[in-house]
């Protein structure tokens, strides 16, 4: 519509230019007047962020809610949420006609035209684990944040995420659930591969470029907006183990490193960061400025959020629990009880009071706002205290240009991801965030003297596990078949874990030891008799790689690789730059003998920042420490 030579979308129906609909006003003044047109019961509905499966068809009408959700239209129209994390999604094009069908009923059916914010946990490198990452399918390939640290180079996540930022923008997603800025201190903690390593200031100056690419100077209509997470830092958890289930609710600081964890989240403050979530666990034993800290999960703490985030750090962005504190949840039948760690006696209602109290604004993976309607109703949490909260949610909106330009061109969406230039880069950056940690001499049968077993030569006999025939021949190497007829054997590993099942999600959380099983090594012992061996271990967390060391001709961390761009740099044609963003442990007691939150506490193997370049020549390389 138009008026006032305005054009302007008429959100409520009404037939007039409401304030909050003109695109001349600034963001604040728009939320004000929308503010003041709010029920309680849209107010709620703005404090929820429901996880939502994307039909592969990209039609609304083949929505298949999962075990104990709602159909997406009751949740749009009758619950008013319209936060939505989607999980798993469809090719470009049909993720884009879906979004604009969920932008066209919340339109359509909702009493004053709230655009739907599509939300995404990270997903453009090769992990899977839907409670907290998605391999990539339709966007470009990088590697985990962790090969982004190895390499330490701010303008490679800068443009990263500026690429990033235009693929999720072309299918109508702008919230990034990230960066996750935790510093990975605990070397058995399942979610360390998400981060950018154990080191306080590289950690800080990468989650600022990282902010910067997503986000721009400001949040603005081509924005995505970021979720920096889990303050006030998650690493330090008691045994390694992850707060996602009952066993890892325990957060610990025996060495009295809680400053330290917090640096890198002062920094993005500093910097300007649309949203914080705090992670799931309850500080153990925590006293800060002479203050015990109460032994509630970080959602549920009003010291940490509104006593330290809000007032000792100054932040009014929005602070978004992490998923599932309130209510148990269910997924491919298994289940996962309400992350209410240290408040489980605590009924729904008082837990919603409570994380409200501590002074958080949205429940991720919860869809009950009628219960934040009755206890306003009650009297036990005020209207005004809603208004903090809905403020700062609308602003986000307002800001990235939603209540304007909803819509997604769905004709442009497969063009706009996957642009040659990103796919070029991500490769680059997969090879060159490769760490050679041992690169041992051989015998060079064509010259008859000695040289590194890396670089690969050129057309080189290699039997391969993990690594198929094709992409060896492509990288200009010969595939042989068996060992006996290998001039050198490659080897991928991942990193060990044990593997669990018994709660939702658990079996994609790599937990527990970090030592190689015995058949592991003895096998790769055969294998050395038969040729020099080259390990390519993917380092989702650190490894024990102790008994591998003296079997292996060379060893290779990777971080998020696909084949090609390993044999790319295992052949020097793309040269491995990458450096250790955390320390590999000696052995399994010095890790149980380290204090959590403190870097590098037991005597490495191979510490952080270790790794070996290799000088490319005529007829092989020259390995050298940095």
């Amino acid at each position: 519509m138009s008026a006032d030579g305005v054009t302007f979308r008429d959100l409520n129906r009404n037939g007039r230019l409401d304030p909050y609909e003109d695109p001349r006003l600034d963001a604040e003044d728009r939320v004000e007047d929308l503010l003041g047109r709010l029920s309680i019961e849209e107010k709620a509905g703005l404090m929820f962020h429901r996880v939502t499966a994307v039909p592969s068809s990209g039609r609304m009408e083949d929505d298949d809610p999962r075990a104990g959700q709602r159909p997406l239209s009751e949740i749009l129209s009758g619950k008013l949420i319209n936060h939505l994390n989607v999980h798993e999604i469809p090719e470009p094009a049909a993720m884009a006609a879906w979004v604009n069908q969920v932008q066209a009923l919340v339109l359509a059916a909702t009493p004053h035209g709230i655009p739907a914010t599509f939300s995404t946990d990270p997903r453009h490198s090769f992990t899977e684990n839907w409670g907290a990452s998605f391999s990539t399918a339709h966007f470009s390939a990088w590697p985990e944040p962790l090969g982004f640290a190895a390499l330490g180079d701010e303008e490679v996540v800068r443009r990263f995420a500026e690429f990033a930022r235009e693929e999720y923008v072309a299918v109508g997603l702008r919230s990034a659930l990230h960066p996750t800025i935790d510093l990975a201190t605990e070397p058995r903690w399942a979610r360390q591969y998400s981060t950018f390593g154990r080191d306080a200031d590289l950690t800080s100056r990468l989650a600022v470029a990282y902010i910067d690419g997503f986000e721009g100077d400001r949040i603005a209509p081509g924005s995505v907006s970021c979720m920096a997470k889990h303050f006030p830092g998650g690493g330090p958890q008691l045994d390694g183990e992850d707060p996602h289930y009952p066993y890892g609710r325990e957060q610990v600081y025996p060495g009295g490193r809680f400053e330290y964890h917090l640096e890198p989240f002062r920094r993005v403050l500093a910097r300007g960061v649309s949203a914080i979530m705090p992670y799931y666990g309850m500080p153990i034993g925590l006293e800060r400025r002479g203050e015990a800290i109460e032994p509630v999960g970080f959602g549920f703490n009003r010291q940490v959020i509104t006593g330290l985030l809000r007032g000792e750090l100054g932040y009014d962005g929005v602070v978004c629990t992490d998923w599932g504190l309130i209510t148990a949840s269910e997924l491919h039948g298994r289940s996962l009880p309400a992350r209410a760690w240290g408040v489980e006696h605590l009924s729904v209602e008082e837990r919603v009071a409570k994380v409200i109290d501590a002074g958080c604004d949205q429940f991720g993976g919860e869809e009950c706002p009628e219960v934040v309607v009755d206890l306003v109703r009650r009297g036990i949490v005020s209207e005004s205290r809603l208004d903090e909260s809905v403020r700062r949610i609308l602003r986000v909106k307002f800001e990235l240009g939603l209540f304007d330009a909803p819509f997604v061109d769905e004709e442009r969406a497969g063009a706009a991801v996957r642009r040659p230039e990103a796919v070029e880069l991500g490769h680059r950056t997969q090879a060159r965030s490769a760490t050679v940690l041992t690169n041992d001499a051989i015998d060079d049968d064509a010259t008859g003297r000695q040289r590194p077993v890396l670089p690969l030569r050129e057309r080189a006999a290699v039997y391969a596990e993990g690594v198929d025939a094709a992409d060896l021949e492509a990288a200009g190497l010969r595939a042989v078949i068996a060992p006996k007829d290998a001039d050198v054997i490659l080897v991928r590993l991942t990193a060990p874990f044990e593997p669990r099942d018994q709660y939702m999600l658990e079996a994609s959380f790599r937990a527990g030891s970090l030592e190689f099983e015995e058949d592991v090594i003895e096998h790769v012992r055969d294998l050395s008799r038969a040729a020099p061996v080259v390990l390519a271990v993917h380092l989702d967390r650190p490894a024990i790689l102790t008994p591998l060391e003296p079997i292996a001709s060379a060893i290779v961390g990777v971080y998020g690789t696909s084949s090609p761009a390993l044999l790319d740099a295992l052949t020097g044609s793309i040269p491995p730059e990458g450096r250790l963003p955390f320390d590999l442990p000696r052995s399994r007691s010095g890790v149980e003998a380290s204090r959590s939150d403190v870097p590098g506490d037991f005597d490495p193997l191979f510490p952080f920042g270790a790794g070996l370049s290799l000088e490319i020549v005529s007829g092989g390389s020259t390995p050298n420490t940095e």
